[in-house]
């Protein structure tokens, strides 16, 4: 007895189609015409359903195993890392440590349906896009940085959040640098600016949003910045300004949508690389990022420049420990010291005992803590590390008659103001 015939519509069709050409309703070169296939093919399928009947339309393969499906015991292989190593990775992803970490090389289509048909679901669902209008790229590395900071919980949902700083290259996605900082500030961009000019140079642009790290948001003046017709720029935009980088200010996430996308990649890659490789701690991820992640993110994803070359400056150590950094104006005391919010850094005489009082001065505090003060070019004092923290404002006074909104507008700088452009 012979078992179920399993026929496709397709396949149904083509039997219903040959009952006509035995029936002579049908010629078979009009069959073939109908059927969507070359009165060659007609003929050879004319014959085996002659022969076989209706099992001589199924198709030959059915039932039987793929000569190139994955192996039971590699299948199961497959699903076990995925649920006790790899459950935080999406499919790509997955496929790519299977290759460098566990010597196994599958497609990914096979790993999908692997998973999709063991119930395992995927790891987002893909909408569809917003139309957005896409700015062209820069033509040539180094011409535009963007830069940004992401809250989250990097160290999974058992750690408290912190923030990833990163800067992308907007001509071939290049991540130029990365770290993670416990909170997106001024201190945060300045050592994420450090880290981009130590490793490739200044480039001539950033692009970046209007975080108060970056741009004034208050409507304050004060008298010297009446008089210079601009106001006192943020301590990370004096440096910018120092470096020759020109910083540009956008609108919306989508108008950095670059760098806003590549922390969608890292939140979905980079949390559960660090998961597996049990890093937990912002020293030693930080370490990993450089060493391990950022030259496999930018192999990955990276893109090629329409212009070879790189429009990176060259910036001396010196010079960059020099220029990233905290400065402020002061004034020297008549006791030879000055004063900064808290902290007091006497100034020891110069030649001839010659006194500092009523001098105009910069104050500078580096990266490593130390701070330093000058007197034109001359270096006039040091004072130990202290730790870095944000510059210290306050609020101006509210006059009669101000609403309560104007005091967020009206935030500034005190004895912390930052220094003009040089």
């Amino acid at each position: 007895m012979k078992g179920l015939i399993v026929l496709n519509q397709r396949e149904a069709h083509r039997g219903h189609v040959l009952e006509q050409v035995a029936q002579q309703a049908l010629t078979l070169k009009e069959a073939s015409m109908i059927m969507g296939i070359s009165y060659r093919q007609a003929k050879r399928v004319h014959r085996r359903w002659l022969d076989e009947g209706l099992e001589g339309l199924s198709h030959k393969n059915r039932g039987r195993t793929v000569g190139h499906a994955l192996a039971d015991d590699l299948a199961a292989k497959i699903l076990a890392l995925h649920e006790d190593k790899y459950t935080n990775f999406n499919d790509t992803h997955f496929v790519e440590m299977l290759a460098e970490l566990e010597g196994i090389s599958v497609s990914r289509e096979k790993v999908r349906q692997l998973l999709r048909g063991a119930g395992r679901r995927p790891k987002r669902k893909r909408r569809p896009r917003k139309h957005h209008s896409r700015r062209p790229r820069k033509a040539q590395a180094g011409i535009m940085m963007q830069w940004d900071g992401s809250p989250h919980r990097w160290f999974g949902p058992a750690n408290h959040p912190c923030c990833l700083m990163s800067a992308i290259d907007d001509a071939d996605s290049q991540l130029l640098g990365a770290l993670f900082v416990p909170a997106e500030s001024s201190v945060a961009y300045l050592r994420l600016l450090d880290m981009v000019v130590r490793r490739h140079g200044a480039p001539l642009a950033v692009y970046q949003d209007r975080h108060a790290a970056l741009v004034r948001s208050d409507n304050h003046w004060s008298l010297e910045e009446q008089l210079q017709g601009k106001q006192y720029p943020t301590h990370v935009g004096r440096v910018l300004g120092d470096l020759s980088i020109k910083a540009i200010s956008a609108h919306s996430p989508q108008a950095k949508g670059r760098v806003e996308r590549g922390f969608g990649v890292m939140q979905d890659r980079l949390i559960a690389e660090l998961e597996l490789h049990g890093i937990t701690d912002m020293d030693q991820a930080n370490q990993w990022l450089e060493k391990y992640y950022i030259p496999r993110h930018n192999s990955r994803f990276g893109k090629k420049a329409t212009e070879p070359g790189k429009a990176f400056a060259k910036i001396s150590k010196r010079e960059r420990y020099d220029k990233i950094a905290f400065a402020y104006e002061a004034v020297v005391g008549n006791d030879n010291c000055i004063r900064l919010g808290g902290l007091m850094i006497d100034v020891p005489p110069g030649g001839n005992h010659r006194s500092f009082a009523k001098a105009k001065v910069l104050v500078k505090q580096h990266l490593d803590g130390r701070w330093t003060v000058r007197k034109k070019d001359d270096l006039i004092a040091t004072h130990p590390a202290t730790p870095l923290t944000e510059p210290a404002r306050t609020w101006k006074r509210r006059e009669k008659g101000d609403s309560k909104r104007s005091r967020s507008l009206i935030q500034v700088y005190i004895s912390s103001k930052p220094a003009p452009l040089t």
